[in-house]
């Protein structure tokens, strides 16, 4: 293991075209100079803009996938992307926090897949009450953001960071919610493409953040940085991970 890295553990889904789940995750946190490390939650039969098929790996698999590696190694962060129900997200982070009381954790809520598949219910969503203070950050989409409000209070939750790629009004700015106080990243270039993964690549280059030593806005504002130039990289959906420092 590389030691002079810090070591960030993705749990999420496996996208065989490389644009989403653990293989963009693992791409953008070698760009960004920590050592990933990954746990499958699901595989996917897909291409960037087709969706055919999904598996679920066992939940016990899973859980002691991710013990050994806490175990083993010193893991400043966990992100977790694509979970199969509340339930799932739930045993997860309490795995989690068994193993380690302080790591960060970044959730990225995926509730919908850009292919149009539904993972949560909104009887799901209700659970996630109980592991707000578990939580360190979510990262959804404004769209998602409005799901999650009419289900259950995010205040409880300790930072939650609303992307701003599907606004209507202020497009492209992204708002960090701490507690009462709001900070808002306003775009620095004009996004010309779209991409496939891009909510995986930005809370990915945050949790890199944080596990270097960034403050909560720190890392946000850099990984904005990364997205942006994440989503600029090519005319295609898949994009090229460049990297920035």
């Amino acid at each position: 293991m590389q030691r002079d890295r810090p070591v960030v553990l993705s749990i999420a889904g496996f996208d065989p075209s490389g644009g989403a789940g653990v293989l963009a995750d693992m791409k953008t946190m070698e760009q960004l100079h920590v050592q990933g490390m990954a746990v499958l939650t699901a595989s996917t039969i897909q291409t960037e803009d087709e969706f055919i098929q999904l598996e679920w790996l066992p939940l016990e698999f899973l859980l002691e996938s991710i013990s050994i590696l806490l175990v083993r190694y010193p893991v400043r962060v966990v992100k977790i992307g694509v979970v199969r129900d509340a339930g799932f997200l739930q045993a997860i982070i309490e795995g989690v926090r068994n193993c380690s009381k302080d790591i960060i954790i970044v959730w990225d809520p995926v509730l919908v897949s850009s292919s149009g598949y539904t993972f949560f219910s909104k009887k799901d969503i209700k659970i996630l009450e109980s592991l707000a203070t578990k939580i360190d950050l979510i990262t959804p989409n404004y769209n998602e953001y409005l799901t999650l409000c009419a289900s259950l209070d995010l205040e409880g939750y300790k930072n939650v960071l609303v992307k701003g790629g599907h606004r209507k009004n202020m497009l492209g700015t992204d708002v960090l919610i701490q507690s009462k106080t709001e900070t808002a990243f306003l775009p620095t270039r004009k996004v010309l493409f779209e991409k496939h993964g891009s909510g995986c690549v930005l809370s990915s280059a945050i949790a890199a953040y944080l596990a270097r030593g960034k403050t909560m806005k720190e890392a946000c504002w850099c990984g904005k940085q990364y997205i942006e130039q994440f989503l600029n990289s090519s005319p295609s959906l898949l994009g090229k991970h460049n990297g920035i420092q």
